[in-house]
């Protein structure tokens, strides 16, 4: 039913850094590099040089890699990602570089993290080896209220993240702080925001964000779904302001003024994140074409799906994960997480309604597949 992947326990943690230029990412970085709890990490960049490698810290250098007196190696995109990928782990297995057991991958200008989730989950190489960990977004909070009303990468990444660092707080009034934690919430329900000054944080409140937990050596679906913080969605995420009115406000759920932004443009007006619950179990030949169809038929706007399923097939749950138009490898449970054995799908996307979503795999769902 579900492809032959390892544990993921036999694999390692991969993390993606993300963030708009100037956002921060670098000075994070840097502040990580530096961190003890670093000592077994690989960090791929695109530069050395834009992050700034200090000197001193610097033990060991050859052309594409550099081991710093943290303990943690870092690296070059010398091709592309999937060569740099394949390369580290050879050269690993050989002994020719200090041993790691997660990369963090920064997006140095590449906007948008989504080609570099889909080559962590459709290359054969890269699915055996490594799991993708999480998405780290910094979201500047001087500049993300014109970024997100403009730029949707901004809005996209945001949407992506597992965890959201939000950088230069020390700079703006707590108002405009808690403002952009709101846009962000409608956005993202469930990453946790973290405010960070300098690039200040524990690496742990960064990592180990995904299905796998490396730290218990366990599946952890309620935290890597996290559906009941779409709970809270459901009410108010459909009518924001700009959308239906053109321009009279109806968001005093989020407690916003936004006086001065009823532009029908801004691009997390577009945004929808919900939760979708189905009590009866589904046929894997019905739930898994249909699913992927709707996948194929919407992914540019289906940023990110979650779900953990019940099919008649097995007594264990299947995990299912998607970026866009695609999907990783499904992946079969040891066992449930609790007595709730509904299916839920945990979806963000733009320009589409949870009534329209619902409509679109119920019409899937209906059809025979050969």
């Amino acid at each position: 039913m579900t492809e032959s992947v390892p544990a993921p326990s036999d694999r390692m943690p991969v993390s993606i850094l993300t963030g708009f230029l100037g956002s921060g990412k670098t000075t994070l970085l840097k502040a990580l590099l530096n961190h003890p709890e670093m000592d077994r990490v690989m960090v791929i960049v695109n530069e050395f040089g834009e992050i700034g490698l200090d000197d001193a810290l610097i033990e060991q250098v050859d052309e594409d890699a550099v081991l710093l007196s943290s303990g943690c190696l870092c690296c070059t995109v010398r091709n592309d990602l999937l060569d740099t990928l394949k390369s580290l782990f050879k050269r690993q297995a050989k002994g020719e570089i200090p041993p790691f057991d997660r990369i963090v991958i920064e997006t140095t200008g590449l906007a948008d993290p989504a080609p570099i989730l889909h080559t962590m989950m459709s290359d054969g190489f890269l699915v055996t080896r490594f799991t993708l960990d999480g998405v780290v977004a910094v979201v500047d909070v001087v500049n993300a209220p014109w970024q997100l009303d403009q730029q949707y990468e901004s809005v996209k990444q945001a949407a992506v993240a597992d965890r959201i660092v939000l950088s230069k707080t020390d700079l703006v009034s707590a108002q405009a702080v808690a403002e952009v934690e709101s846009r962000l919430r409608a956005i993202n329900p469930a990453a946790p925001i973290l405010p960070v000054i300098q690039g200040q944080v524990e690496p742990a409140a960064l990592f180990n964000a995904g299905l796998y937990n490396p730290r218990t050596k366990s599946t952890d679906v309620q935290r890597w779904l996290q559906e009941e913080a779409y709970r809270d969605t459901e009410g108010h995420v459909y009518h924001r302001p700009g959308e239906h009115d053109h321009g009279h406000d109806h968001d005093h759920a989020h407690g916003h003024d936004h006086a001065h932004h009823h532009d029908v443009n801004r691009h997390d007006d577009h945004i929808r994140a919900f939760c979708l619950v189905y009590d009866e179990p589904f046929a894997w030949n019905k739930i898994a074409p249909a699913l992927d169809m709707m996948v194929q038929t919407h992914g540019l706007n289906l940023l990110r799906m979650k779900g953990i399923l019940n099919v008649t097939e097995v007594d264990v749950p299947v995990v299912v994960h998607a970026v866009q138009h695609l999907f990783h490898p499904p992946a079969k449970l040891d066992a449930w997480p609790s007595d709730d054995r509904r299916s839920k799908l945990v979806i963000i996307a733009r320009d589409l309604e949870r009534a329209q979503i619902e409509r679109i795999l119920n019409s899937y769902l209906a059809l025979e597949f050969a």
